[in-house]
């Protein structure tokens, strides 16, 4: 979540007139994040976050984003729900730009998980692709391998004001998962961006997952992977480790929903170097394309330097688990 564009009170009152949710008594800003606007609004008693698309984000894959969070919802898992309008739809335009409200989530995000919370994020995870697996709508990973190269030819000139052996560290990790990458497991409807700051507790009890915005098909496995990235290693920035524990808790808990097959186990270390890679490259985009007057908070690149070197060392699934 980020701020962009900004927003004046008489702006928030026009917009939540296509709405029949009440008046609003406090609105803000929230900093965290990349992709979005996004706006905390207290109307009448109630709790909602407004998001504002900006041009990340594709007009026609709006639709997917919202059904996604209305049918979860209507399936018991935890999450966001988005408020119909007056007009009866989920979406609607704002001078020129696209924006949903939907439902606050009660909770917070914990910035480092513990083991115990690692096994009931797998747990819910596996909960997830269970219940969209016979999901009808469709969405393509645009973050996906074949973009990746597309990425990095925006950066490589510039990336070395990083680090000045990013260049050749990305190429060598991208021709290593462009050679090795899968073709052929078992996939459905993924969140894809499974960081510790998506996943909400209250009284330190899972109450649910915000932040659908990448969620696409693609294999499952490469959602176990994205959260062994974000969510099992330890440490300081610059001298990471992988928490074995954490990434034990992780699969004991996916596995009590749905077991994971052997061709899966085999491409962990593959997927995890890929999924590591495809968070340095849109970081090191971000970080050398800020938006000059946006609140943003830019997430920092070199950590994922760490997690590549331990992914490209390691050699199959029982690795991950020494």
């Amino acid at each position: 979540m980020a701020v962009y564009t900004k927003l004046s009170k008489e702006n928030i009152e026009e917009i939540l007139s296509n709405y029949s949710i009440g008046r609003l008594k406090e609105f803000g800003g929230i900093e965290e994040g990349i992709e979005n606007t996004n706006y905390f609004l207290l109307v009448d008693n109630k709790k909602y976050i407004l998001t504002i698309y900006e041009k990340r984000v594709k007009e026609k894959d709006l639709p997917f984003f919202s059904q996604l969070m209305s049918d979860l919802n209507k399936a018991g898992f935890k999450c966001p729900v988005p408020i119909v309008s007056n007009n009866k739809k989920t979406i609607i335009n704002y001078q020129n730009k696209n924006l949903m409200i939907v439902s606050f989530l009660e909770g917070k995000a914990k910035n480092i998980l513990n083991p115990e919370d690692c096994r009931t994020v797998g747990r819910e995870v596996a909960k997830m692709h269970e219940i969209t697996k016979n999901f009808k709508i469709q969405r393509d990973n645009n973050l996906s391998i074949i973009s990746w190269r597309k990425i990095f030819d925006q950066v490589k000139d510039k990336c070395v004001q990083i680090h000045k052996d990013l260049p050749l560290l990305i190429e060598s990790n991208l021709k290593d998962v462009e050679k090795n990458w899968p073709r052929d497991l078992p996939k459905g409807i993924i969140h894809a961006d499974l960081f510790s700051d998506n996943i909400f507790f209250k009284d330190n009890n899972f109450s649910g997952i915000i932040d659908f915005y990448f969620s696409c098909n693609d294999f499952y496995a490469l959602e176990i992977a994205i959260c062994f990235n974000a969510l099992c290693f330890d440490g300081p920035k610059n001298n990471l480790s992988f928490n074995v524990t954490k990434a034990i808790n992780f699969m004991n808990g996916y596995n009590q929903i749905r077991k994971i097959n052997n061709d899966e186990k085999k491409c962990i270390k593959v997927l995890s170097q890929g999924s590591a890679l495809r968070f340095l490259l849109t970081r090191v985009f971000d970080s050398l394309n800020i938006v000059e007057g946006a609140i943003v908070k830019v997430k920092d690149p070199m950590e994922y330097l760490v997690r590549l070197e331990f992914h490209k060392n390691s050699k199959n699934f029982e690795d991950y688990f020494f």
